[in-house]
């Protein structure tokens, strides 16, 4: 048996700049961290008892004999690409799917990882993450990009460069101090409503050239809030009015990124004292993020005293194996 443990991730700046039809051309970035909030992926055989040769549990259960017949598409592929069979899987997780904390590609990573595990293999973060991508934009086809996938496998705070040749992964190097500082001038509330990422990014259509200018725009925004946290000189708010920055112009690429309910309590919280914030992920709904300094941060507590308040704690590790006993198995 095999128990993966992967984070979900929030991305800061540079959303919709890691998408491959954007980036191989005009270069993108993404500055974004993982935090506190898993999922976690059980594998391990299925005994030679039942009339099924494949059981599968998350939101639903599916028990098939043959792999082409899993309604999953993440599951199916996966099992279909490293050839596995006989398999019973479980999925749980902290937070709820479709929220835009990239929980899809945390499982497809976590997954691909608990897979490899049984197998007996050991797959490095780059190995994992470029799979993940594989398999969600390739084989699932899926719209959206890669920073998910990179971010689940790798975890911690980073700063992720895309261009014609692919990506690499930057940690970003903050003190101790001021890593806390940001965490506890952010607050983040679930608004409740949840939607399919890949159904947002093709409504938005990011890929059309009238985005051109706001994406530019917000690729180079990434250097400029990645500056404000590596400098212990500079105003550690200036990261908040970034983020204020980063969501009017990520509201111009495409009238799926928000609703009339979303604007209305990001402007609640911006009454309230907070400094700047964004609805992460694709858009339409999930979670909102806003940097709230101190002194305000009761008043927007009570401003969003409807919505279920989530804290979080920063996190470094990635996915990784938390329980691995090795099985005996032989294929049929």
């Amino acid at each position: 048996m095999i128990i993966t443990k992967t984070p979900f991730r929030m991305s800061f700046f540079g959303g919709g700049t890691d998408m491959e039809s954007f980036f191989r051309e005009n270069g993108g970035a993404v500055l974004s961290t993982t935090f506190d909030k898993y999922c976690y992926v059980n594998v391990r055989h299925l005994p030679r008892f039942f009339d099924y040769s494949t059981e599968l549990s998350y939101a639903k259960t599916e028990r098939v004999n043959d792999v082409e017949d899993i309604q999953h598409p993440l599951i199916r592929n996966a099992m279909k690409l490293l050839d596995m069979h006989e398999i019973r899987l479980t999925y749980e997780a902290d937070l709820p799917a479709r929220s835009g904390l990239g929980t899809s590609s945390s499982f497809a990573v976590g997954m691909l990882n608990a897979f490899y595990a049984l197998k007996g293999k050991y797959a490095d973060k780059k190995r994992l993450s470029d799979e993940a991508i594989y398999l969600e934009r390739v084989l699932c086809a899926e719209s959206g990009g890669w920073q998910d996938q990179i971010a689940a496998s790798f975890g911690g705070f980073n700063r992720i460069n895309f261009s014609s040749d692919g990506y690499d992964v930057q940690p970003v190097i903050i003190s101790p101090e001021r890593k806390k500082r940001l965490n506890d001038n952010l607050l983040m509330f679930f608004t409740g409503f949840t939607r399919i990422s890949s159904d947002v990014q093709k409504a938005n259509k990011l890929d059309d050239k009238s985005k051109l200018a706001q994406l530019r725009e917000m690729h180079s925004l990434v250097g400029e809030a990645e500056k404000v946290l590596t400098d212990k000189n500079a105003d550690l708010n200036e990261f908040g009015r970034l983020l204020d920055h980063t969501w009017r112009l990520k509201r111009q690429t495409g009238a799926a990124v928000t609703t009339d309910s979303i604007d209305g309590l990001y402007s609640k919280g911006l009454e309230a004292g907070a400094l700047g914030g964004k609805l992460l992920g694709a858009g339409g709904g999930g979670f909102l993020l806003f940097y709230v300094q101190p002194e305000y941060r009761e008043s927007v507590m009570k401003a969003m005293g409807d919505l279920l308040y989530i804290p979080f704690q920063f996190e470094n590790g990635g996915t990784k194996v938390i329980y691995y006993s090795p099985e005996q198995y032989e294929p049929v």
